[in-house]
C-alpha cells in the first residue's frame, strides 16, 4: 500500500485508552482531561518527499514534518522534545518512534477498511484512536 492512501483530512470517531496513555507519557491531569475531550482532525499532507502531519482541535493544534527514514526533533503537543523516526513498513503501516529522556513510545498508523487506525504504545499501555476520512 502506498503512503499516498494516508493523505487527506481525517476526523476522530472513537478513542480508547487515550487518557491512560497520556498518563504513562507523564502528561499532567489538566492537560489529560482536555486532551481526552478533544476531537481532533488530522491532516496528512505530502510535498515532494516531505510529509506533514497536522493535528487540529479546539484545544490545541500541532504539526510536524518529516522524511521517511530520517530522524528529526519533534516538539509534541504535550511539550516533550523527542528524537523521532517515521518509517513505512512492508505491511503498509506508518510507524512513528519517539525517544526522549531514555523513554520510548511507538505510534502506529494503518488503514483498516478505509479508516485510519492510530495505535499508541508506551510500556504496554496502549490506546487506539480511529479516524474517518472527511
Amino acid at each position: 500500500m502506498a503512503i499516498d492512501a494516508f493523505l487527506g483530512k481525517w476526523c476522530l470517531i472513537s478513542s480508547e485508552g487515550f487518557e491512560e496513555y497520556m498518563k504513562e507519557l507523564g502528561v499532567g491531569m489538566a492537560m489529560r482531561k482536555m486532551g481526552s475531550m478533544a476531537k481532533p482532525d488530522v491532516y496528512i499532507i505530502k510535498d515532494g518527499d516531505t510529509f506533514t502531519i497536522k493535528t487540529e482541535s479546539t484545544f490545541k493544534t500541532s504539526q510536524f514534518s518529516f522524511k521517511l527514514g530520517e530522524k528529526f526533533e519533534e516538539n509534541t503537543l504535550d511539550g516533550r522534545k523527542t528524537q523521532t523516526l517515521v518509517s513505512l513498513k512492508d505491511d503498509g503501516s506508518l510507524i512513528q518512534e519517539q525517544e526522549w529522556d531514555g523513554k520510548k513510545t511507538i505510534i502506529t498508523r494503518k488503514l483498516v477498511d478505509g479508516q485510519l487506525v492510530v495505535e499508541c504504545d508506551m510500556n504496554g499501555v496502549k490506546c487506539v484512536r480511529v479516524y474517518q476520512k472527511a
